[in-house]
C-alpha cells in the first residue's frame, strides 16, 4: 500500500507539472527519461533518472535476456498450457502448441507478447515467482539499485517498477547478448512452431524507430494505463552506440530522435595514442627499446579543449624484455578529467645478455645508463 501511494503522488506531481522538460535546448514530453552513453558509462542528458514508475512492457527487456540466456545452453521446446495466459498484447499462442525458448524471445521483442513472457518464465523456472527472483537477482547483478520485478510481461503491479537510469543499464548489458542485439534490430521475424508443425506466423515488431530512425539498433515499446508509453531504445553511429528511455511520455517517438539527434550532433568517439618513446635496458645486448602506445578510444564531446597527456615510464627497464610486454601508461585527460588511458607496449624484444661481467663493468654499465 505504501508503494501504491507513492506512486499515485508521483502520478500526481508530475500530471501538475509542466508536460514538458526543457534541456540543453531540447524538449521532452517525459516524466522521467534518460540519454545514456554505454561506451563510458556517461549520462549526456538526465531528467528525474532515479524516479521510480511503472515500466510496462519494456519490463520484457529482462524477460528476453534471461529466456535467451538459457536458451543458448537449452534451446527447449515449451508447450503452452492454460497457466501460461495472459491478458493483453499477445504472440496468439493457443494450449498444446509448441515453441522453443527462442522463439517466445522472438514473439516478446516483436509483438510484445505476454503469452510469450509467461510461457518462458513458467518453462524457465516453474512459476511466475521463482521466475521474477530470478529477474530480481539479475538486475542486481546489473546494478539496477533501483528495480523491483514481480511479473515477467510488466502488467501493472504496486510493487513492479523501475528508473529511467537503471533501464538504460539493463538495454546495455542486454545488447551485449548477441542473440537479443539481433532479434531487437530486427523491423520482424518469422516463427516456425513445432506443433503443429506446418504453422508459422512473421510478426512484425512494435518499435516503430527502427523504420524511422536510421541509427536505431533496437528497443522495446510498453504501454500500460498506470505507466503510460514507455520506450527504451538504442541508436549507433560512427562507432558511437546511445541508449535512451523514456518513461511516461506521450510523444516518445519524436523524443528519443530528438535526444539521438542531440548526443550525435554533441558527442564522438575519438582515438588517442602517442609518439614512439625509448626506454633504457639495463643487462642486455641493446641499449634501449621502442615503445608504443596502445590506441585506446575515448567518447568526448565534439568541442572539447586541447588533450593532456601524461606518460608513466620507469627510467629503465631489466632485462630480458619481450616484444609486446607492458612497460607503462599513458593518461589522456580533457581540462583535468581522465578519458581514456593506454598501455605502453614494448614494439621490440631485449635480450639478456649473459656474458659474465665483473663488478667494476656492471658499475661502469650504471654510470654509463646514469650519464
Amino acid at each position: 500500500m505504501k508503494r501504491l501511494l507513492s506512486v499515485v503522488f508521483a502520478i500526481l506531481v508530475f500530471s501538475s507539472s509542466a508536460a514538458a522538460v526543457h534541456a540543453d535546448g531540447i524538449e521532452i514530453s517525459a516524466d522521467a527519461f534518460v540519454l545514456y552513453c554505454p561506451d563510458n558509462g556517461e549520462i549526456l542528458l538526465p531528467s528525474n533518472v532515479d524516479s521510480e514508475l511503472p515500466i510496462a512492457s519494456t519490463t520484457k527487456i529482462m524477460t528476453t535476456l534471461l529466456t535467451l540466456e538459457e536458451a543458448a545452453d537449452d534451446n527447449r521446446t515449451v508447450e503452452f498450457t492454460d497457466e501460461m495466459t495472459a491478458e493483453g498484447s499477445s504472440m496468439y499462442l493457443r494450449r498444446g502448441e509448441k515453441v522453443t525458448l527462442y522463439d517466445l524471445a522472438v514473439g516478446m521483442m516483436m509483438q510484445s507478447g505476454n503469452d510469450a513472457a509467461n510461457a518462458a518464465a513458467i518453462s524457465i523456472a516453474g512459476s511466475i515467482e521463482d521466475f521474477a527472483a530470478l529477474m530480481n537477482d539479475k538486475a542486481r547483478q546489473i546494478g539496477m539499485t533501483h528495480t523491483h520485478f514481480v511479473t515477467p510481461s510488466g502488467l501493472d503491479d504496486e510493487d513492479h517498477y523501475s528508473t529511467a537510469y537503471d533501464m538504460a543499464l539493463l538495454m546495455a548489458y542486454a545488447l551485449q547478448n548477441e542473440d537479443f542485439a539481433y532479434i531487437t534490430s530486427q523491423t520482424s521475424m518469422e516463427v516456425h512452431f513445432i506443433y503443429p508443425a506446418d504453422k508459422f506466423i512473421t510478426y512484425p515488431n512494435h518499435n516503430k524507430l527502427l523504420r524511422i530512425c536510421d541509427d536505431c539498433i533496437g528497443g522495446k515499446t510498453g504501454y500500460t494505463d498506470a505507466a503510460g508509453r514507455t520506450l527504451v531504445s538504442a541508436a549507433r553511429r560512427d562507432g558511437l552506440t546511445l541508449i535512451a528511455v523514456t518513461l511516461n511520455d506521450h510523444d516518445d517517438w519524436d523524443d528519443h530522435i530528438s535526444l539521438y539527434d542531440y548526443g550525435f550532433a554533441n558527442y564522438q568517439r575519438e582515438t588517442f595514442h602517442t609518439q614512439e618513446l625509448v626506454v633504457d635496458v639495463v643487462g642486455s645486448d641493446r641499449d634501449s627499446v621502442s615503445v608504443c602506445a596502445q590506441e585506446v578510444t575515448a567518447v568526448v564531446p565534439k568541442d572539447h579543449d586541447a588533450v593532456q597527456t601524461s606518460i608513466m615510464l620507469p627510467p629503465f627497464v631489466y632485462a630480458p624484455v619481450e616484444k609486446g610486454d607492458c612497460i607503462g601508461k599513458a593518461t589522456f585527460s580533457i581540462n583535468g578529467k581522465v578519458v581514456a588511458q593506454g598501455d605502453l607496449i614494448a614494439s621490440q624484444s631485449a635480450g639478456y645478455d649473459s656474458r659474465k661481467r665483473s663488478i667494476f663493468e656492471l658499475i661502469k654499465d650504471l654510470l654509463n645508463w646514469h650519464s
